[in-house]
């Protein structure tokens, strides 16, 4: 086993390393830049090395100061975790070449899978079955138009050197073909430095069924049964759950003896997933999968295979890597129970999953319930430097219900205030009855978006709690004098105070009165669209920024953050935020936002289809955006002419950046 090693990554998949490096006596070096100095993977490690800027591009990309730091430290092995260098065969080679060990496949193996075509093409000859589709090296658009002809549509097009969902477009219709295309490719270019791209056939009703695979030096594989990853938004996974909804053994058994083909038909070792897509019209048939792609390392979702099988796969990793045989037959191998795994994401899933930025002012997780894979702490900024990601939320239980419905509550348990997060919409995505009764597949999230991005109106009752929360009341027994412990009170009459909360778009004005030391009376202060009916609710205790109050004989609490313009409520599995706005300061023009186009998030202009003096349609693509590895198209908010273009290609821009100036045409 290595003394010591260097992990070429960060976040969270970095201090998982970290943890089973530690508990094997395994000393860590970790690797920071400028946004990272302070990170919870820098606090873990043994050591930590400053390689760079805040983009990866300056950082965790140079493959070069990694070496340097790995040899500076004494470090004997690198672990490249998953996304940046971790599938690129130059670092391996480099790496190896300095007289380190890579703790992964080999340069070869991973130059085998890494390009779309050549690796199905290998499959076929490997017996493995693969999707129809064109894989040749012809690009033209008339070719590829031609080939998505024969396919027949709905195709995909695919960067061929692509993964994550990047460079990926579905195209329904021949005449969409060409910008699909243009977009494709200019996304694979930008993410991966290659613009090349094939074509395949859309499978009508597709589940993404995965195998995790393992081999060693001595050319041993076995695999660790599979993976159901088919719940995607924007081609990414967003609840995984092993083992497959529907799965049986005579298809699993042909789906592990594929995957150990694609394995030892590139002499693989250490950890990779082979990735399927299965045709679930009839359900799972052993003649309806098809050979998708490899990703040679680590998966963001190993936890579950964890969970299932009792076993620690970086362990697996360091150990394979050090010169052992694999610890285990495939004969000695077992699945016991299910398990799921969520994503918890900085980013606004009613914005088309918009990644999202902000400091983390509370974070809290349910880890009586949940194995939490973090790489963040309460008071950590996400940044759009790197991959918005919060948290992996793990469960397991006996079966599939008991699992599911304790990620269901450890959802409802989850709470980050500070930037808007999906842990709402995954909430409801586990409880919907199509994904209950295990009827899944990659695209149900898109079918049911409008239905799972459905928060409803606000309960009154969580409304009045933050007017009071916004006052800061506290509890009548902390208070020494015996008048000042009535707060808002008189002789006579309960007095009042008006309380402004903006939440969305709906605004509330509201009279809140302490009937006594724990009656809170809270009513519309003057008739209003929005307001709430009286209400009448007592305060028992206010502890600790968490609220438990008496409703209408039912007792409950809620937490509460308190800022000098907001107030935030967490309870019932969501979280609201409420503005406090200043009275004194007049509205805004409501016209001014309409135009303007301004920056949704951090990033850098990639195109710009307007130009002053343009006239345009509303909803017409204006200008592109690459923002947190994805592109963001943003379209005119109204009908009007192009006043200025305030920013130029190749641009970085800040969240709220002015972009572009309409004016109203003369109609």
């Amino acid at each position: 086993m290595f003394k010591k090693i260097l992990i070429a990554n960060r976040g969270e998949i970095a201090c998982r390393v970290i943890e089973t490096a530690r508990r094997l006596g395994v000393s860590t070096v970790a690797v920071f830049s400028d946004a990272d100095r302070n990170a919870r993977h820098v606090e873990m490690a043994d050591e930590a090395v400053y390689i760079g800027g805040s983009p990866v591009a300056e950082s965790y990309l140079k493959g070069d100061r990694l070496i340097e730091a790995a040899l500076a430290t004494g470090a004997e092995a690198v672990h490249p975790g998953y996304g940046f260098l971790s599938e690129n065969p130059e670092f391996v080679e480099a790496v190896e070449a300095a007289g380190l060990t890579f703790i992964g496949p080999s340069a070869s193996a991973i130059r085998a899978m890494g390009l779309k075509d050549a690796a199905k093409a290998l499959m076929q000859k490997a017996d493995v079955p693969v999707v129809p589709g064109y894989h040749g090296e012809a690009q033209e658009v008339v070719v590829l138009a031609g080939k998505a002809n024969e396919i027949g549509f709905p195709v995909l097009i695919k960067a061929r050197a692509g993964g994550g969902g990047k460079g990926m477009r579905l195209v329904e219709n021949p005449k969409d073909f060409g910008e699909a295309l243009s977009a494709a490719k200019r996304e694979g270019k930008a993410s991966f430095g290659d613009g090349r791209v094939l074509v395949e056939k859309f499978i009508a009703s597709p589940r993404h069924i995965e195998i995790q695979v393992f081999g060693d030096g001595f050319g041993n594989v076995v695999h660790l049964f599979e993976r159901d990853c088919s719940l995607q938004r924007r081609h990414q996974k967003v609840i995984e759950e092993a083992p497959a909804p529907g799965m049986t053994e005579e298809m699993r058994q042909a789906m592990g003896e594929a995957a150990v083909k694609a394995a030892k038909a590139i002499g693989y070792s250490g950890a990779g997933t082979v990735e399927f897509i299965v045709d679930g019209t009839e359900g799972l048939r052993p003649d309806r999968f098809y050979f998708m792609e490899m990703n040679t390392r680590l998966q963001v979702e190993h936890p579950v295979t964890e969970m299932i099988t009792g076993l620690d796969l970086v362990e697996w990793q360091l150990r394979v890597a050090s010169g052992e045989p694999l610890p285990m037959e495939q004969d000695a191998l077992s699945i016991n129970g299910w398990a799921f795994e969520s994503r918890v994401y900085a980013e606004d899933a009613q914005k088309g999953f918009l990644p999202a930025t902000g400091t983390l002012t509370h974070l809290q997780f349910p880890e009586d319930l949940a194995r939490i894979d973090s790489g963040v702490r309460q008071g950590d900024t996400i940044t759009p430097f790197y991959d918005p990601m919060i948290a992996k939320l793990v469960v397991h239980g006996p079966d599939r219900a008991t699992a599911l419905s304790r990620m269901e509550t450890a959802l409802q348990q989850t709470e980050a205030v500070g930037t808007t997060t999906n842990i709402a919409f995954l909430a409801a995505l586990c409880a919907h009855k199509e994904f209950v009764e295990g009827g899944v597949d990659t695209g149900l999230i898109d079918r049911e978006l409008e239905r799972l991005n459905t928060e409803g109106p606000v309960p009154d009752r969580i409304v009045a709690l933050a007017a009071i929360a916004s006052l800061n009341p506290e509890p009548a027994q902390n208070c020494a004098d015996p008048f000042e412990s009535f707060g808002l009170w008189s002789h006579w009459i309960a007095p009042k105070r008006v309380v402004h909360l903006v939440h969305g778009e709906e605004e509330h004005e509201l009279a809140v009165s302490r009937v006594d030391a724990r009656r809170w009376h809270i009513s519309a202060y003057q008739d209003g669209e929005n307001e709430i009916a009286p209400i009448e609710l007592e305060l028992i205790s206010n502890d600790g920024g968490v609220m438990r109050y008496d409703f209408d004989g039912t007792i409950s609490s809620v937490r509460h953050l308190h800022s000098s313009d907001s107030v935030t409520i967490i309870g019932s599995g969501r979280t609201y935020e409420f503005l406090l706005p200043d009275v004194s300061v007049g509205e805004e023009d409501a016209g001014v936002a309409e135009d303007r186009l301004l920056a949704p998030m951090p990033g850098v202009v990639k195109q710009i289809n307007a130009k002053a003096g343009q006239a345009v349609e509303q909803g017409e693509p204006l200008i592109i955006m690459e923002a947190m590895k994805m592109e963001l198209t943003l379209s005119a908010p109204r009908k009007g002419i192009v006043a200025d273009v305030t920013v130029q290609e190749g641009d970085q821009v800040a969240d709220g950046d002015l972009l572009l100036d309409l004016e109203p045409t003369d109609e």
